[in-house]
């Protein structure tokens, strides 16, 4: 893997390239003021790196999960083929993939073509819950009920940029990243990224890549740019423009970002001339077209409308004239107020006589039969995070703990996976890694005893948008009581997906009841694990 050597220029304050510091200041206050879990934010003006900030510990080189940002990498893939004469918007899936309609007589898959699955028109409908550990999703997209003819009316279906990236693989021989690393990722200095795949090795294109925050804003300048990034043309100029214009009417959508229009896995926005990449918990990559700006930020914030609100209130205008304009003391403020943004807070010092007992114990849980029947079982990961994955992992099992004068090690399996993390007892993190799901994972990690007899574990994968809290209760009688809980909450999400309901179905009934499931999620997904301490042999 080549180190990424390839920077965006950073400007000597904001105000040299027409950023206001008293504004982005106003900016961070709000979203502190308010609790909102951003992770980093970067501003770009006139090709230049206006403020950035980074909150511990989030940082600048770990690669942060993206979610649906995944769609507009994977809509460049398609760019890159066009360019290269692989395919052409126009083609047929039906001519792409003969061998998986062999003897099936559809007259609307006759009709889908590769610009339906960029412009979310394909008129196909896949359930936000199905189950992604299956191995063929291609069968699965294909024999999916109809809503409408293809083109005819946008309905947000992940899937159809799966199939984008499953036609790369049949086009030109190679998965999006190999396709991608010299014609993308090299000339933009964007290290060989982490993304989750189906079976097969074939990204899931809708989701599951992993970028550095600097990534996205070069993916976005780039864009920004028409297609140069560097003096050098990677995207043919007429593709920007058609990806990120208004090519779907989404009118029929909800919210008031969300019904501008639609383009190749790109969203216009109600404020003029702007438009975004957008990424579930409120990953963003906007630019704005009438000021050279762009702004890029990694969160964990369910509600993606609060967020944009608040972005609106101070972009653009933090965008001013630089013109004989000098920097003054809210520049310093400014510089002080990102260097102070921790995102979290360790776990105080403790200890408990329980610790003996631990170090020469193996908890045992029991597994937990109905979240494995419905593909949920409890992970080190936070439910946000693994709910779409091909590998969810989970089962936590098999867990020891070892205590020192200022740590304790935390070590446990997940199904043929297991992990050992240290956690800080002294009122200090300590970092290391983990592999989960076939991923691999940087974590900041600390414990601490509540009670005697409660032992309160954090772990948090740097590189998602939330972290895992487990508590474990201990009774004399060797029974253990493990809870686990997360960050976003799973009543967070719950609630934010019951929001978007309506925009997802028609009918009042089915409504009703999906928000009544939704509602019922939180007790399901995650209730109290019962266990024994168990002697180590």
């Amino acid at each position: 893997m080549a180190e990424n050597n390839i920077r965006i220029p950073r400007a000597s304050c904001p105000e040299e390239v027409g950023v206001s510091s008293r504004e982005i200041a106003r900016f961070v206050q709000e979203m502190q003021d308010y609790g909102m879990r951003y992770h980093s934010f970067m501003v770009i003006r006139h090709g230049k790196v206006a403020a950035e900030c980074y909150r511990a510990p989030y940082n600048a080189d770990t690669p942060h999960q993206m979610y649906s940002v995944s769609k507009s990498v994977t809509s460049t893939a398609i760019g890159l083929c066009v360019k290269e004469g692989y395919l052409t918007v126009e083609d047929r899936i039906v001519d792409i993939f003969p061998d998986y309609v062999v003897g099936i007589k559809d007259e609307r898959l006759e009709k889908l073509r590769v610009k339906h699955l960029l412009s979310m028109c394909s008129g196909k409908n896949m359930s936000l819950l199905d189950d992604k550990t299956k191995n063929d999703w291609i069968t699965a997209f294909l024999k999916a009920p109809w809503y409408n003819d293809p083109g005819a009316e946008f309905r947000y279906v992940n899937e159809n940029i799966y199939m984008l990236c499953a036609i790369v693989k049949r086009v030109t021989g190679q998965n999006v990243r190999d396709f991608l690393q010299p014609r993308l990722f090299e000339p933009l200095g964007i290290d060989y990224p982490q993304w989750e795949t189906d079976a097969y090795g074939v990204e899931a294109g809708g989701w599951g890549i992993f970028l550095k925050t600097e990534d996205l804003a070069k993916l976005m300048l780039l864009y920004h740019q028409g297609g140069v990034f560097n003096g050098q043309r990677i995207l043919d100029e007429e593709w920007v423009k058609t990806a990120t214009s208004a090519v779907t009417d989404n009118s029929n959508n909800m919210g008031l970002d969300s019904t501008c229009g639609y383009g190749y896995c790109f969203w216009r926005n109600h404020i003029p001339n702007t438009y975004r990449a957008d990424g579930m918990f409120s990953q963003f990559g906007i630019v704005f077209e009438d000021y050279d700006a762009i702004f890029v930020c990694t969160s964990g914030i369910c509600s993606e409308d609060t967020a944009r609100s608040v972005i609106w209130q101070h972009f653009p205008r933090a965008f001013i004239d630089e013109d004989g304009i000098k920097p003054d003391t809210s520049c310093d403020r400014l510089a002080q107020m990102l260097k102070a943004a921790d995102m979290d807070e360790p776990l105080p010092k403790s200890d408990s006589p329980w610790e003996e007992k631990l170090e020469n114990s193996v908890i045992r849980l029991r597994k937990n039969v109905l979240l494995n029947l419905i593909g949920f079982p409890v992970s080190m990961l936070p439910l946000a995070v693994v709910y779409m994955a091909c590998d969810k992992a989970g089962n936590i099992d098999n867990i020891e703990f070892s205590f020192r004068e200022r740590e304790c090690s935390m070590t446990w399996t997940e199904g043929d996976e297991k992990n050992t993390v240290i956690c800080g007892m002294d009122g200090h993190f300590r970092y290391g890694e983990m592999r989960l799901g076939q991923l691999n994972y940087t974590v900041c990690c600390s414990a601490y005893w509540n009670r005697a007899n409660q032992l309160i574990v954090d772990v948090r994968p740097v590189n998602t948008i939330g972290k895992r809290r487990l508590s474990f209760s201990f009774s004399l009688n060797d029974r253990v009581v493990m809870k686990p809980s997360g960050e976003p909450s799973v009543y967070e999400i719950a609630n934010n997906l019951a929001a978007g309901v309506p925009g997802m179905f028609k009918n009042p009934a089915v409504i009703y009841l999906a928000k009544k499931a939704l509602y019922m999620l939180p007790a399901l997904v995650e209730p109290k694990h019962r266990g024994r301490l168990v002697k180590k042999k």
